[in-house]
């Protein structure tokens, strides 16, 4: 494909790779060593049935959670949308920044990585919320990103969050915690 246009640039490349993997990728993982931080196989047999089903309580329970967290990193990555968290997070620690000095560097980073038109991990958001964080940005304070990042987890809330409540990666770890127990 690539010698008969020439023309085609680095982005469509990545297109075609992610596209490439979408046959490999499953909404399922029987082994969850991939997608938990740390020490894997501690980390599941230190999960109990009762947190896993506290996620189901609300969203917010599944962020505040490091194994809901990776897990549901790893079904946004099943759907091509883990930029979604990714924005999120770096949101969280940016408004954990002390330094005047860094607050400008890390601002801008972020809205280069996750919210700038053709951004490598552009999230989803309107044009006036884009418009307004560009603003915001160019005089940075903790609270720039603020409607941005409301509006991503407003999406991932209403959207994400309950296909992951019905992905088979969310009751294959329940299952594997109740086995654990019988």
């Amino acid at each position: 494909l690539t010698p008969l246009l020439p023309h085609i640039d680095h982005r469509n490349r990545g297109m075609r790779t992610r596209l490439g993997c979408l046959s490999h990728k499953s909404d399922s993982y029987n082994d969850f060593t991939a997608i938990l931080p740390d020490k894997p196989n501690r980390a599941l047999k230190r999960l109990s049935t009762e947190e896993a089903t506290r996620w189901a309580d609300s969203f917010d329970v599944l962020l505040s959670h490091k194994y809901g967290l990776a897990a549901f990193r790893a079904f946004l990555k099943t759907e091509f949308s883990e930029e979604n968290l990714e924005f999120w997070l770096a949101c969280e620690d940016f408004k954990k920044t002390r330094s005047a000095a860094k607050l400008a560097s890390k601002a801008q980073r972020i809205f280069e990585e996750f919210i700038d038109v053709q951004a490598p991990r552009e999230v989803n958001i309107d044009f006036q919320t884009r418009e307004l964080t560009r603003r915001n940005v160019q005089e940075p304070s903790l609270s720039c990103f603020d409607q941005a990042q409301g509006k991503v987890h407003s999406l991932m809330e209403k959207d994400s969050y309950p296909r992951f409540l019905r992905s088979k990666i969310y009751t294959d770890l329940l299952s594997q915690t109740q086995r654990r127990l019988s």
